[in-house]
């Protein structure tokens, strides 16, 4: 049996990604989606997703790119610098270095993604699932912060965030030989699964197998969607998707997903993604499927 989660990042920072999210879930192929705290359209999202019962909402818990929700004086670890800036690192490799030379206080990661969840669930939001911005929990103590913080919100399910890499090798890269450079870095980081998962199961949690589409994200088309969906192997997996729409308000915002989004929007609403689905037997569920 194959069966796919295909979710939607980013819901929440701008009006045009939530009604894109909206969109792909409702003409297309959008099973959940991760919704922003501290993202700029919150409020619009979350009465947007009144109209979509059957959308799973996560917490898109955001540790970079972005601003905490709790005041600065109880996360200055996960703060840019030392001059009082009250905003996050910018990128995963920051992160990741600081993390690296034990900057990051677990504790704080565990206190500022526990009011991230809360303040979804505070607005009658029943959170499915957690993941993180830029794939963060891919670090181990990041990772153990993020997951106590979900346990003790009540949530079950997390993403994996880790890629197949055999199948992927095959549909991708031999497609697009400049996707080897993210192959690369996600194969460096590969060798922290088997603790994800041991946490995972610690804090009595649900996952999937892994997680199609990082390698392929803001290079999304027909072609390659098509090479991902014939590469799924039998279990339950994840596909991730930023779709969105390339508006002025977007032009503000610190992405370096633009056009892209939109591209994506067209793949996930075809005619031609559903007709993949059927072809190679993929049923598509979504979280609270998969904790129920």
């Amino acid at each position: 049996m194959r069966r796919l989660i295909i979710n939607a990042d980013d819901f929440g920072l701008t009006e045009g990604v939530n009604r894109a999210i909206l969109e792909g879930h409702r003409d297309g192929v959008i099973t959940s989606t991760t919704l922003m705290a501290n993202g700029n359209r919150f409020a619009s999202a979350v009465r947007s997703a009144q109209s979509a019962p059957e959308l799973s909402i996560g917490c898109h818990v955001v540790l970079v790119d972005g601003e905490p929700l709790l005041p600065k004086g109880q996360v200055r670890s996960l703060l840019a610098g030392s001059n009082g800036t009250a905003r996050l690192r910018q990128g995963f490799l920051e992160l990741a270095r600081d993390n690296f030379h034990d900057r990051i206080q677990n504790s704080e990661v565990e206190a500022e993604a526990a009011a991230q969840i809360k303040k979804l669930q505070s607005v009658g939001i029943d959170v499915s699932h957690v993941d993180t911005h830029k794939h963060t929990h891919m670090l181990p103590s990041l990772c153990g912060a993020v997951l106590r913080a979900a346990r003790a919100c009540g949530v079950k399910a997390v993403r994996n965030p880790f890629v197949p890499l055999k199948p992927l090798a095959f549909a991708h890269l031999v497609r697009r030989p400049k996707l080897w450079t993210r192959y690369t870095e996600v194969k460096v980081l590969r060798h922290y699964e088997d603790q994800f998962r041991d946490m995972v199961a610690k804090e009595g949690m649900v996952t999937t197998a892994g997680t199609f589409g990082v390698l392929v994200t803001g290079a999304l088309d027909e072609n390659l969607f098509e090479a991902i969906i014939g590469s799924i192997p039998e279990g339950t997996w994840e596909f991730v998707c930023h779709p969105g729409y390339n508006d002025t308000e977007l032009a503000s915002i610190r992405t370096r997903l633009r056009a892209s989004r939109e591209k994506e929007l067209a793949v996930l609403t075809s005619a031609r993604a559903h007709e993949l689905l059927k072809k190679h037997g993929i049923e598509l569920i979504s979280y609270h499927q998969l904790t129920s």
